[in-house]
């Protein structure tokens, strides 16, 4: 299969009045037609400044935007704004972590949906209104034509999630963009909601993109996985290998931090210190203030000197930025069996 999706050295900045917010710095990735990417790590890691600049939804004012996305072929860094809302919902579409924020209060659920359909194709108010009773039906909202009256209030969270699921796939988009959409629902609503992109997914063949700070989510869903810290890639290859044999310190801590309800050990793995300030980027790893293995690198190198990503020795899918030796690898970062694949 060929990449359906190729990110190249994406990079973004936010001027501000007291510096420069460096929220993505050199990110690079392929997403292959029909397979899922999880892209996880903690909060102001730069998962969602990425996705919003894929979707275009980063305004020149306010952001400063160097590097390549190309979906399909077609450069959408430097498409213009007309271009991009072509795009929008029919080759590329975005389900928003706050799904009551994204969908407009006043206006009856059914009509947002239909209304997008309607924008993209050219076809009447009937047929966009069973567009929208189909797409409601499809995510498992029971009496569809009845509910496509409803305002979203009068949608639980999980409904008002699975709304906007119908919503994104209107136009059968290419490629999905999931930013935590499971964020705020009950682990049942979740696991139904996973359950539910995955069926999308087989029967559309889309392309999905899942943002999480969840990487036990990652594990039941993505065929790959990219790890950011600090606006960057520090790890990324496919599920299994990241998940079972972590390479970077991070993505080790990371696994750590999941409690195991299996053992007996009454004290959790943490890590320690707070995420960097995203104003000065450091001339080092920007893990190594947190990061438990550091004094195995000789000479300070990590507060010094940026790692490349590089791929490693054992396995040319799976890259990691970190000094550490393959023998230091091995020894240190042993991984947590939990996931069974």
């Amino acid at each position: 299969m060929s990449s359906f999706l190729e990110v190249k050295d994406l990079s973004v900045r936010f001027p501000v009045e007291s510096g420069v917010v460096h929220a993505v710095n050199g990110i690079s990735f392929n997403l292959e037609s029909g397979k899922s990417l999880g892209i996880v790590g903690e909060s102001g890691s730069g998962k969602s400044v990425t996705s919003l600049a894929i979707m275009g939804l980063l305004k020149e004012s306010s952001a400063q935007i160097s590097g390549s996305i190309f979906l399909d072929g077609q450069e959408l860094v430097t498409a213009s704004e007309r271009d991009m809302q072509k795009i929008r919902s029919t080759k590329i579409s975005m389900i928003f972590q706050d799904s009551l924020a994204a969908l407009n209060p006043y206006f009856r659920i059914g009509k947002q949906i239909a209304e997008v359909y309607q924008a993209h194709n050219k076809v009447s108010k009937a047929d966009a209104k069973n567009r929208a009773i189909e797409m409601l039906d499809r995510v498992g909202i029971p009496n569809a034509a009845k509910r496509f009256s409803d305002y979203p209030h009068q949608f639980s969270g999980g409904m008002r999630q699975r709304a906007m699921i119908a919503m994104a796939l209107v136009c059968n988009p290419k490629l999905l963009i999931a930013d935590e959409p499971t964020t705020a629902l009950d682990v049942t609503v979740q696991s139904q909601i996973l359950e539910l992109l995955k069926d999308i997914q087989k029967e559309f063949a889309t392309s999905i993109i899942f943002i999480t700070h969840d990487i036990g989510v990652i594990s039941e869903f993505a065929d790959d996985v990219l790890v950011m810290y600090a606006g960057r890639a520090v790890e990324k290859g496919s599920v299994v290998s990241v998940l079972t044999k972590p390479q970077h310190p991070y993505s080790w801590s990371l696994l750590s931090s999941i409690p195991d309800l299996n053992s007996h050990v009454t004290k959790f793995h943490s890590i320690s210190g707070m995420p960097p300030s995203m104003l000065e980027l450091s001339k080092g790893c920007a893990f190594e203030p947190r990061c438990d293995f550091k004094s195995h690198v000789a000479g300070g190198r990590c507060a010094m000197e940026l790692p490349d990503l590089h791929s490693l020795a054992e396995s040319q899918t799976q890259q990691s930025r970190c000094f550490l030796s393959n023998s230091d690898r091995e020894e240190l970062l042993v991984p947590r069996q939990f996931l069974d694949k």
